[in-house]
Order: C-alpha cells, then structure tokens, then sequence
C-alpha cells in the first residue's frame, strides 16, 4: 500500500508538472527552453522604450519562465518588480488578442503606453502594429484585448 502511495504522489506531481507547463505555453509566448520575449530584456521595452536582445548570463526565471536582460542592473531592477515588466498578453501580438487570436510577435515590433508594452506581429501582408496605432482608440483595444485574453489565455489557440 505504501509502494502504491509513493508511486500515485511521483505520478501525479511528474503530470501535474506536465500541465502546469503546458499552462505556460498557453498563457505565455515562451520557446522550448521556456524563454520568453525570445530572449530580448523586458526592461529594455519598459524604461529604455528599445527592443534589445538580452544576454543569457543576465537570466531571471518568474514563474518557471526565463527572461534575459542586457546587464546585472536590469536584471536587479527586474527581481524587484518583476509584474511591472511583464509584457501584455503573455507576449503574444496585441492586435491579435484584440481581434481574438494568438499570433507569435516580431519583437521589435511594439509600442510603450500608460506604463505597458504591447508587442505585435509583423508580416508582409499585415502590419499589425500600424493597425493598431491607425485605430487612434488605444484605451477601446485594449479594453477588447483584455475581454479577449480572458479566454485566450487557456487556449493554444
């Protein structure tokens, strides 16, 4: 009995550990390494308004995801508030939540506002950071945006 008890608490923390990961992976556009922003500093996006790659020896992991950032000083300013750096929609395009999709981002495609960045995806045929600042209603987006992540967040969509 007690066998069957030590073998049911490994399972169930080897699977349970399998769908809080597949819950990153829907909530967050991370890679297979859970790296997210596709290695680029969050804080960079935040107080620089720059999209610059991070560097791997300045990595902080935040809720089993990794973020790299360009010194140890943004890396510090991270681990204070990590929250504040946050990108919205879990990184996932932000024009693409409005209109209820998730699309991976181009990461030098975004915008800083009211205290957030809003990533987006750049393609040939949609430039979707364009659309979304030719829609001059940036609080009706991200009002949408949000209703719409509410659902999206769990989805793999």
């Amino acid at each position: 009995m007690k066998n069957s008890i030590k073998i049911f608490t490994v399972l169930f923390l080897l699977l349970g550990g399998t769908a809080i990961q597949a819950q990153d992976k829907k909530a967050n556009n991370i890679d297979n390494s859970n790296i997210a922003l596709q290695g680029y500093s969050p804080v960079s996006y935040l107080d620089l308004g720059l999209a610059q790659r991070g560097n791997k020896a300045y990595k902080s992991t935040y809720k089993k995801i990794n973020y790299y950032f360009t010194s140890a000083e943004q890396k510090a300013t991270f681990d204070k508030n990590p929250s504040k750096y946050l990108p919205q929609y879990g990184g996932f395009c932000a024009f693409g939540t409005y209109a209820g999709a998730k699309f991976r981002v181009d990461p030098n495609k975004f915008i800083v506002k009211d205290g957030k960045y809003f990533l987006y995806l750049n393609d040939v045929e949609l430039d979707a950071k364009g659309l979304w600042l030719n829609e001059k209603n940036h609080k009706k987006l991200v009002a949408k945006a949000n209703d719409n992540w509410s659902k999206l967040k769990s989805t793999y969509n």
